[in-house]
């Protein structure tokens, strides 16, 4: 029997998904049916089918698979009920341009049997809504239902074009049980006919203005965000700011690793607020939504701005406008190329560029000699024997393999996480991409079954990256660990989770003082305003528990104690066996 369900999972992968994760209910039948087949019928050409107790982790698993590689995967859940479990990821892989197409099923559209699939249990009737693609269609950048079984590959490929071209992000596709249980004639379409559409460059009068503008810059600055997820594109800005002497380049937090720390023109990252922002004279903002926040940070008023993005509008932000002088809608590692080829291949930019660029770049090598020393001030112990996040975080960058992956969800300890950790390799550095708490659990999963599968695929021995996710105490919790934990135990993703606990949310808090810095709430306590979690979980334990018990579980509280914990979780991880490090940090370092 060849069913429209038997068809979507071939569909997807002739497309190049190769995992779903699941999260089934009655308007399954078939798609159970499929499974079985696939697996029975197809080994090696069906798609890997991971079991997810929980839909946001099983939305966030194909989000970190996909923003590691690049390639969508799929999601199947239950009718409106399963589509509204996805929550807050469904935002986060909006806002991260993850391309992940989900599929869920919609009550079943016969009541007397007319068709196979017919209604056959009484939640059919209660899950029966009007629009149920309405859910989450504001999210995504295609939302359809199937009406027949005849073109679903047709259909999949059509979402699939959506996920995957620029700005990329979720597609959601619905269909009834009776479409699902339709026979058809198998059959194949031309892949290489649904390709995503393609990104050009600049407009050859924009690579000379821009080019110029940065030649002649006496103070140039370029802020990007998740420009990153093209792995090629920090060589690019690299090799930009090497052409460009004197060239910093910022990072918005925008979900990527997008220039390296060693390098003299490396400012971190920074949400919206930096003194480069306030000085410079020529600004690129390359792939980017919140270049600064202007109550806190503003341009001077005769900088030049230009602005480089794939969605240069932001179609789905109501409200968003920067000062620019021009806008394009671009490739940024093409648009880089442009302005590397202008700039190394005009005389008169070189004459400029050479003036003072001896200069510049030895203030530049000494600005950033002393932005590495006070990150290592800031990331000593304290004398009481406590720590920050600071100073964890340059133990696991000396602990942990060179080339670890780091899932980052720590919320307002994120700067102290990114200055300390000073990721230089692309797609090393991955930070949630949206405003969604709780990404980052499934996520690591997502990316370590990513970096694994992608190394099988090489096929001469290597072996996948050591993930760590660091991750602030709320937001595990956030992150659904009982799903998460036991996920990682079923299918064998061994991931070190570093819990930054600091005994509650410190974000609303900060909140709060920006817009009341002398209200009642800035000298109340916690408890008060309540965002304390006081007495706190035992969060390794809940892990633990939710791992049956075989799962690498500690605390620690004094700095003493930090090295020989995370040394034995770093070898446990290596071993094949999940750990979770309980870490009671001190805020503000």
């Amino acid at each position: 029997m060849y069913t429209a369900s038997f068809a979507f999972f071939e569909a997807l992968w002739e497309a190049g998904v190769t995992h779903v994760f699941v999260n089934l209910g009655s308007d399954h039948p078939s798609i159970i049916e499929a499974m079985v087949k696939g697996a029975r019928e197809k080994k090696g050409q069906f798609p890997r089918i991971i079991t997810c107790p929980n839909e946001m982790v099983a939305m966030s698993m194909a989000d970190g698979y996909a923003r590691l590689t690049n390639k969508p995967q799929a999601v199947i859940v239950h009718v409106d009920v399963g589509t509204q479990g996805l929550g807050a990821a469904v935002h986060n892989a909006s806002a991260g341009r993850a391309p992940v197409l989900v599929f869920a099923g919609i009550s079943p559209i016969t009541q007397e049997g007319e068709l196979r699939g017919s209604r056959t249990e009484f939640i059919h009737w209660i899950q029966d809504v009007p629009d149920q693609k309405q859910i989450v269609a504001q999210y995504c950048r295609y939302a359809a239902e199937l009406k027949t079984g005849v073109n679903v590959k047709q259909m999949v490929n059509r979402a699939l074009q959506f996920a995957r071209s620029a700005p990329a992000g979720p597609v959601y596709l619905c269909g009834s049980r009776e479409v699902m249980e339709m026979e058809i004639k198998p059959y194949s379409i031309k892949q290489d006919q649904w390709e995503p559409v393609e990104l050009g460059g600049l407009p050859s009068a924009a690579v000379r203005r821009i080019a110029e503008a940065l030649a002649g810059a006496k103070e140039p600055l370029l802020i990007t965000g998740y420009g990153g997820r093209n792995q090629q594109l920090p060589g690019a800005l690299v090799e930009l700011a090497n052409t460009v002497k004197g060239l910093r380049v910022l990072d918005t937090g925008g979900s990527d690793m997008c220039f390296p720390a060693d390098h003299p023109g490396w400012l971190g990252l920074k949400y919206g607020a930096e003194d480069a922002i306030r000085s410079a004279d020529t600004i690129i903002v390359l792939d980017c939504d919140v270049p600064w926040i202007p109550t806190q940070c503003k341009p001077r008023e005769d900088a030049k701005i230009f602005h480089i993005d794939v969605d240069p509008l932001k179609q789905v932000m109501p409200l968003f406008y920067i000062a620019a002088q021009a806008r394009y809608r671009a490739d940024a590692l093409t648009s880089i190329g442009q302005l590397l080829a202008a700039l190394k291949s005009d005389e008169g930019f070189k004459a400029k560029l050479a003036a003072e660029g001896e200069q510049r770049w030895t203030a530049l090598q000494e600005s950033h000699k002393k932005k590495l020393e006070a990150i290592a001030v800031r990331s000593q112990p304290l004398e009481n024997g406590d720590f920050g996040t600071s100073h964890l975080c340059a133990k696991l960058r000396d602990m942990c393999p060179k080339d670890t992956i780091w899932a980052v969800e720590a919320v307002t300890n994120t700067l102290f996480v990114h200055d300390s950790i000073q990721a230089t390799l692309p797609g090393q550095f991955i930070n949630c991409g949206g405003g969604g708490l709780g990404w980052s659990g499934g996520g690591a999963l997502g990316i370590k079954l990513a970096s694994e599968h992608e190394a099988q695929l090489k096929g001469d021995g290597s072996k996948g990256k050591f993930v760590v996710q660091i991750v602030a105490d709320g937001t595990f919790l956030f992150s659904v660990p009982g799903s998460v934990h036991w996920i990682s135990k079923r299918y064998k993703i061994p991931v070190l989770t570093i819990i930054l606990n600091n005994n509650g949310w410190n974000a609303p808090r900060r909140s709060l003082e920006l817009v009341h810095p002398n209200g009642l709430g800035a000298n109340a306590t916690n408890e008060e305003i309540h965002i304390s979690f006081d007495p706190a979980p035992d969060y390794a334990g809940i892990a633990k528990a939710a791992a049956g018990g075989d799962l690498f579980a500690a605390r620690v509280d004094k700095a003493a104690d930090l090295e020989k914990v995370i040394g034995e979780a770093i070898q446990a991880v290596q071993g094949g066996q999940a750990a979770v490090v309980d870490c009671k940090v001190v805020t503000g370092c």
